[in-house]
């Protein structure tokens, strides 16, 4: 399959190996990946196993699932109690535990939570149901925050009165710096996320790498993207030359998606934001701008997320450390005994770019 295959060849893999291990140090290397789906593919193409043991990959709060704080799931359940309300979330998200509940249950018990795969589908749904009061969860990253922008124009422009957005969507540029703030983690590098890149470009990244002189590498998915990414973050390391290397050619620019950028920018304002695990970031949310506040859920109905529930989550539950990369999810004590796919006790373990959930498959 052309661009598929390629980049799975066990040759040029063979090669990117020994070119890891010409250039390793002898001191261990910690470097991060911001994209659940990297993790997923770390393990699922057994990485992990073809690395020097001295070359460490850790997680980080890049599943925009996992990162959703439980206030925001609160709040979205409260909302399927009303037998006037329809509430719409995209699939992972359902299975996401609250404080109490998650939209999986309360839809079970109130029948007004349905899944969606686009939020587009929110447009038909909320057209076929006038009397209905339609709520979108938009959840998620850089990524999806133009698809949304897209749907609330499209709402407006169809002057739909029963729709409303109830934003959660965040920046991954803010949560990088609060990682590297953080005087308990000590990180060598970023495998910076290949979808969240592709609308924002390398360039977004400029700030993290003038703060902190850290070394940065956008990569793809496949073993030779990812091991070609280690492998331009080991030769920064090695020549002391921190900077923005861009392995992800075929899909990423410097200047990123520059349509998407201004979509999104003409719905959305940078705001302050809740994160799992990291507490409230200013600057690290999009809500939607004052010329849609009646598309704005959280004004509309009023919703307030329980603050209590933003930092640490559930009792016992590793994930805010797993987010942080303070945590390897096989060191949490509830992993594979009281938190597993079937019963997830955290949201790491929900989503397919969960640390957790990518564990459980492939390493547990």
């Amino acid at each position: 399959m052309k661009f598929v295959n390629e980049f799975r060849s066990r040759s040029l893999t063979g090669k990117l190996v020994n070119a890891i291990n010409g250039i390793m140090p002898e001191r261990e290397v910690r470097l991060m990946e911001v994209c659940g789906t990297h993790t997923a593919s770390f393990y699922r193409f057994g990485l992990d196993r073809l690395i020097p043991p001295g070359l460490k990959l850790i997680s980080g709060p890049g599943c925009p699932v996992c990162v959703t704080a439980e206030g925001f799931i609160d709040a979205a359940c409260g909302l399927a109690k009303d037998k006037d309300t329809l509430v719409l979330s995209f699939g992972d998200m359902l299975r996401v535990p609250g404080s109490n509940s998650s939209l999986e249950e309360a839809g079970g018990k109130f029948s007004n939570v349905r899944l969606v795969y686009s939020p587009l589908e929110a447009l038909k749904i909320a057209s076929d149901h006038p009397g209905k009061k339609v709520i979108f969860l938009a959840v998620g990253f850089e990524t999806t925050a133009g698809s949304i922008a897209l749907t609330v124009l499209a709402a407006k422009k169809k002057k739909l009165k029963n729709l409303f957005f109830y934003s959660a969507l965040k920046l991954i540029p803010p949560a990088m710096e609060y990682i590297l703030s953080d005087p308990r983690q000590r990180l060598d590098g970023f495998l910076c996320p290949g979808h969240v890149s592709a609308i924002i470009g390398t360039r977004a990244y400029a700030p993290v790498l003038k703060k902190y002189r850290i070394p940065l590498c956008v990569a793809g998915f496949e073993p030779v993207d990812i091991l070609e990414g280690f492998y331009l973050l080991l030769k920064q390391i090695k020549n002391n030359s921190p900077r923005i290397d861009n392995q992800y050619l075929r899909v990423v620019r410097g200047p990123g998606n520059i349509k998407a950028q201004r979509i999104t920018g003409r719905v959305f304002r940078v705001s302050d934001a809740s994160w799992r695990g990291l507490g409230g970031l200013p600057l690290s949310g999009l809500e939607l701008k004052k010329e849609f506040a009646f598309f704005d859920a959280k004004r509309q109905f009023s919703l307030k997320e329980n603050p209590s529930f933003t930092r640490g989550g559930r009792k016992k539950c590793g994930c805010a450390d797993v987010l942080k990369g303070l945590l390897s999810p096989k060191e949490c004590p509830l992993f594979f005994k009281a938190c597993t796919p079937e019963n997830p006790y955290g949201p790491c373990m929900v989503s397919r770019e969960g640390a957790c959930n990518a564990y459980f498959k492939y390493r547990r």
